[in-house]
C-alpha cells in the first residue's frame, strides 16, 4: 500500500472516530433529557411562548395518531443537539486543524466559536423575543368568535423554520469578514452595496417569516444591523492578498 493510500485511509479512521464522537455526545445528551426532565416538558417550554399569547385555558391539539409522542421526541433531540452543537464543532475543528498553516488556525478557531455563539444568540433572539411579540401581535387580530387551537407538528415545524432563518440571519457578520478575509470584496464596496442590503433583507424577511409586518421586520432590521457589524469588523481584518507569505511549511495532512 502506498503512503497516499495509507494517508487517506488513516484520514477516514480519524474522520469515523470523529463522527461517533459526535453523534454520541448527541445521543447520550438525547437519552439524558429524555429521561430528566422529559420530552413533554421540554416541548412545553419551547410551546410556552405561543402558550402565553393563546386566550387563557386555550391548549393545543395533535392530529396524528403518534404525533403527541413524536413530536416531543423530535423536540428533544433538537434540544440535544443544541446543548451538544459546541462538542461537534470542536470535533470537526479537530479533525482540520493538522492540516491548516499556522496563521489559518489563529484566525479558523475564533470564527468558528463566533459563529457557533451567533448562531444560539440567533435562536435566543429568537425565542425571547421575536416569538412572543409576533404571537401576540397575530393573537390580537383574532376574531373573538374563534377557539385558537394550533396543531403541534405545524407548531414544531414553524419553530425549526425560523430558528433556521434567525440563526443564519446572525451569521451575517461571519459572512462578511470571511468574504474581506478572502479579498472578494473590499469595504468601500460593502458601502456601496448598502442599499441594495438593505432590500435584499426585506425581501428575505418576506418570504422565510410568517405574513405579518412585525415577523419581518423584526428579522429584517437585525440582518441589516448585522450587516454593519460585519463591515465594522471587518476593519481588524487583512485580506488574504494582502497578508505576509505564507508558511513555507507544509500543514500536516
Amino acid at each position: 500500500m502506498s503512503a497516499d493510500q495509507e494517508s487517506f485511509i488513516s484520514h477516514l479512521v480519524e474522520l469515523r472516530s470523529r463522527l461517533v464522537r459526535a453523534v454520541g455526545a448527541v445521543l447520550a445528551l438525547f437519552v439524558v433529557l429524555f429521561i430528566w426532565p422529559g420530552s413533554g416538558y421540554i416541548y412545553d417550554l419551547l410551546a410556552a411562548p405561543l402558550m402565553s399569547a393563546l386566550p387563557e385555558g386555550s391548549k393545543m391539539i395533535a392530529t396524528g395518531v403518534i404525533t403527541p409522542f413524536m413530536v416531543p421526541v423530535k423536540v428533544t433531540a433538537l434540544a440535544a443537539f443544541v446543548i451538544a452543537l459546541p462538542y461537534v464543532l470542536y470535533q470537526a475543528w479537530a479533525f482540520v486543524a493538522p492540516g491548516l498553516y499556522e496563521h489559518e488556525r489563529k484566525f479558523a478557531l475564533p470564527l468558528i466559536t463566533a459563529s457557533t455563539l451567533l448562531f444560539l444568540l440567533g435562536m435566543g433572539f429568537c425565542y425571547y423575543i421575536v416569538f412572543e411579540s409576533v404571537f401576540t401581535f397575530i393573537h390580537g387580530f383574532a376574531p373573538k368568535s374563534i377557539t385558537p387551537a394550533p396543531d403541534i407538528e405545524a407548531y414544531f415545524s414553524f419553530v425549526i423554520t425560523m430558528f433556521l432563518a434567525f440563526g443564519v440571519t446572525f451569521e451575517i457578520p461571519i459572512v462578511v469578514i470571511l468574504l474581506v478575509r478572502m479579498g472578494f470584496v473590499t469595504i468601500q464596496q460593502l458601502k456601496e452595496a448598502r442599499p441594495y442590503v438593505i432590500v435584499g433583507a426585506f425581501v428575505i424577511a418576506a418570504v422565510v417569516t410568517p405574513p405579518d409586518v412585525l415577523s419581518q421586520f423584526m428579522l429584517a432590521v437585525p440582518m441589516c444591523i448585522l450587516y454593519e457589524a460585519g463591515m465594522f469588523f471587518s476593519r481588524f481584518v487583512t485580506s488574504r492578498s494582502k497578508s505576509a507569505p505564507q508558511d513555507s511549511a507544509d500543514p500536516a495532512h
